[in-house]
């Protein structure tokens, strides 16, 4: 169950600048969240899993640890394949799995000696990671960044199954929320903050700011 908070309360607790992962967590695992077409999202809420006719996992799917970024993508739960918003828990083992096997989709110098031999760290991960300038409810674009993480292969089998603990429907929530975005006094968020990544060398290769 997403445990909640006000936007305006949250709003001015977070960074407004920097490569941050913003998520709700606690000691068994991490929300990450999805927006789907009603055919994969409803059996993932209805059986606690990623499967069925219509979930491939023959390609990438991206989950987002930021609500808020997960809303600027799926227009609120409106657009069109992404209808029903997931809140997925999954192991927080598994969320620093992810972590520490992500390549970043776009080439830096600072990580990789040359082009060829991050093209081949691509190829060889089935995690990748993408900074995008986060959003504020209504669309409009932060300083902040935003992270999102694909997943392929070994790693999205693992995450559609073993690495799930809850898949809850928040379209409802969703919804409801998104009449208030005329008024920020209103809106109600998930509650999120700053997750740690401890491995000093896992959030260099993310290029995550330090505090």
């Amino acid at each position: 169950m997403l445990i909640t908070t006000s936007y305006t309360g949250q709003v001015a607790r977070l960074p407004k600048i920097g490569r941050y992962i913003l998520a709700q967590f606690d000691e068994e695992g991490v929300i990450v969240y999805q927006a789907y077409r009603p055919a994969i999202g409803n059996f993932a809420a209805t059986h606690g899993y990623f499967g069925g006719e219509h979930f491939s996992l023959n390609r990438m799917s991206w989950i987002k640890p930021n609500f808020l970024w997960m809303m600027y993508r799926s227009g609120w739960g409106q657009k069109e394949g992404q209808e029903v918003v997931l809140a997925v828990k999954i192991k927080r083992s598994a969320f620093d799995t992810i972590l520490a096997n992500a390549v970043c989709s776009t080439y830096n110098p600072d990580f990789y000696p040359t082009e060829k031999d991050w093209k081949r760290a691509v190829s060889n991960s089935n995690v990748r990671l993408q900074w995008d300038p986060d959003h504020s409810p209504t669309g409009g674009k932060l300083a902040r960044k935003a992270i999102q993480l694909g997943l392929r292969g070994d790693v999205l089998a693992l995450y559609a199954r073993e690495w799930v603990i809850s898949i809850e429907d928040i379209s409802e929530f969703v919804s409801e929320q998104r009449q208030n975005l005329g008024d920020f006094n209103k809106l109600i968020v998930p509650s999120e903050t700053i997750y740690p990544v401890t491995d000093a060398k896992v959030a260099a290769q993310l290029q995550l700011s330090r505090d």
